[in-house]
């Protein structure tokens, strides 16, 4: 019995897109499913979840595919401090209002 995944509708719906995305990446590339699922190392059945915005299969292997097809420049800055507004923004209420020098000579 497989473990069932409860994902937000939005999170949903973003892999369905990203597994959209890819496939049609791939048929524009005419890159048959076998040849794709070889070069990536993973099965046909794996691919075709990837495709399907499957969100039970791993990470490893939507980043393998999206190698392949050569779009991993934006999966490297996904979660980049400089692509994080609302961390920073978390980061600077934290920020000390005043900073204290102490003073070395005072004994």
């Amino acid at each position: 019995m497989s473990k069932k995944i409860h994902l937000p509708i939005p999170v949903i719906s973003i892999l369905r897109k990203l597994g959209k995305d890819i496939n049609n990446a791939r048929r524009r590339r005419r890159i048959p499913m076998r040849l794709m699922a070889k070069r990536a190392g993973i099965t046909e059945v794996t691919l075709g979840k990837i495709e399907k915005g499957n969100p039970s299969t791993s990470m490893a292997g939507y980043a393998s595919v999206l190698f392949i097809l050569g779009l991993t420049d934006k999966l490297r800055d996904i979660a980049d401090a400089n692509n994080d507004l609302t961390g920073r923004i978390l980061e600077e209420e934290n920020l000390p209002q005043r900073i204290h020098i102490q003073n070395k000579n005072k004994g």
